[in-house]
């Protein structure tokens, strides 16, 4: 059996910004400042985490009360931001995963920086969210490295099946995606549909670098 973990952001989805604008309206909202996150480096990193940084950069100390203030906005914004014309599936993405989860009948699940409200509000207008029962989330733990023990173990409390590192696979759109499951020794599919080149991600250690998901004949051996 394999264990599949899916990134979100730049890997099943664009959100058509929906993302950044919420963050930006939590920050106003929350502590009167426009435009916190303009031309900040999202990709990979946990929603947590974000904020932190974020606050960090406007020294801002990051306690928890504020942080849960300012998820507490950004969700509320996120609710109306994701009706958006620019939000769009990945490539491949609605196949694959058919794919995986009619023929293959592998279980799926998240692994994704985004806390756990925040993903299944992406997930729901492209109709994705009954394909993964269960996840690891930026809400789990503000460090992605720690995800995958943590999206294993959900698995084992649900389905009572026990399975180990070597039996996951995760597919992400950076290298952040990569680093956190080649350091438990899982497999990743590194696929170039974010903000990082085909020549970027060969330059990980992703098992398998893929334009997209259409791309399958590339990703069948490695699910074998």
């Amino acid at each position: 059996m394999k264990l599949i973990f899916f990134d979100i952001d730049g890997t099943l989805i664009s959100a058509g910004g929906a993302g950044t604008r919420s963050l930006n309206k939590a920050f106003e909202e929350v502590l009167g400042i426009k435009e916190a996150f303009k031309n900040f480096e999202m990709a990979g990193k946990t929603d947590i985490q974000i904020i932190k940084e974020g606050l960090n950069l406007l020294k801002i100390k990051p306690s928890n009360r504020l942080i849960n203030q300012i998820i507490e906005s950004y969700i509320n914004n996120l609710k109306r931001e994701i009706n958006n014309n620019s939000k769009h599936l990945k490539p491949g993405v609605k196949n694959f995963l058919e794919l995986l989860y009619n023929d293959f009948e592998y279980p799926l699940g998240l692994l994704t920086g985004n806390v756990e409200l925040g993903a299944r509000i992406k997930l729901e207008p492209f109709g994705l969210n009954s394909f993964f029962l269960f996840g690891a989330f930026g809400s789990d733990h503000e460090d992605r490295n720690f995800l995958l023990p943590i999206g294993i173990q959900k698995f084992i409390n649900k389905f009572n099946l026990y399975v180990d590192f070597h039996q996951c696979i995760v597919i992400g759109d950076t290298p952040r995606d990569v680093k956190c499951a080649k350091i438990y020794g899982a497999k990743v599919i590194a696929v170039a549909t974010g903000p990082y080149s085909i020549e970027d991600l060969k330059n990980t250690d992703a098992d398998v670098v893929v334009e997209n998901l259409t791309e399958v004949n590339k990703i069948l051996p490695l699910l074998s």
